[in-house]
């Protein structure tokens, strides 16, 4: 009952306070959440799911290469690393978030809007050697590397021991068209965006921000293993799914 009042929460985005009185007492289900994610209970219960998922895939729970990528969301709360993007023109936080060729997310940083992203992306990117050791190659977008600094290569490559690949948009085409391989964290950011407390930020503290993510990718995964289907949403799913199904096509 616990799990599914924090669930409605995720899902619904009403104040803690607002929750029905057929789930559990609003400052249990509070209390549990943070408690939960202060031990590393919502991490391991992540993890564990994300290898399983992988395996169901005919894959080896350990990626060996990764997605990366950032979503500034609006913040109206008070609390911790509340900062102004300057290119987006938005008050809030930056959720950084590292995912497999599957989608499933590796690693979730929550920072201040104001960090840039080469900044942020070291943040996500440091320690990763030794928590995915077959990680070799990320792809990122043209914003985590430029012709003025490329510090973050070089960075990546002698700490990390991970090379960096820009996966760049092609200058001769015109509106919205999906990108070889960065659909994937794209499709990610699109199936965290339907859980409503997602669609800003309203947590008080990064911790409990990054908690969050974590328990949707819990629900999507939980979902992915009890074989429910997940219906595209929109141009960048529904062209998602389609060169996933080529992709699988005869294996």
């Amino acid at each position: 009952l616990i799990v599914d009042s924090i669930l409605y929460v995720l899902v619904s985005g009403c104040a803690w306070r607002m929750m029905p009185r057929d789930l559990a007492p609003w400052d249990a289900a509070y209390r549990w959440f943070r408690v939960w994610a202060a031990d590393g209970t919502w991490d391991r219960v992540h993890d564990a799911l994300r290898d399983r998922v992988r395996v169901a895939d005919g894959r080896d729970p350990q990626p060996s290469v990764a997605v990366l990528d950032a979503r500034t969301a609006h913040s109206h709360e008070g609390g911790e690393a509340i900062g102004f993007d300057m290119g987006k023109r938005t008050r809030g936080r930056k959720r950084h978030i590292l995912v497999d060729t599957c989608g499933l997310s590796s690693r979730a940083v929550v920072h201040a809007a104001s960090v840039r992203d080469r900044a942020g992306a070291k943040l996500v990117l440091s320690g990763l050697s030794k928590m995915f050791p077959l990680v070799g190659l990320v792809w990122v977008d043209g914003g985590y590397v430029n012709s003025v600094d490329d510090g973050l290569i070089g960075w990546a490559e002698e700490n990390e021991r991970v090379r960096l690949e820009v996966v760049a948009r092609n200058a001769d085409l015109k509106g919205f068209h999906v990108l070889q391989r960065r659909w994937v964290v794209e499709r990610t950011f699109s199936r965290l965006g339907r859980c409503r407390r997602l669609a800003r930020d309203y947590e008080r503290k990064t911790a409990h921000a990054e908690a969050m993510i974590k328990v949707a990718m819990i629900r999507l995964m939980a979902a992915r293993l009890a074989g429910e289907e997940i219906t595209p949403q929109g141009p960048i799913e529904t062209e998602a799914a389609r060169r996933l199904a080529e992709d699988t096509k005869g294996q």
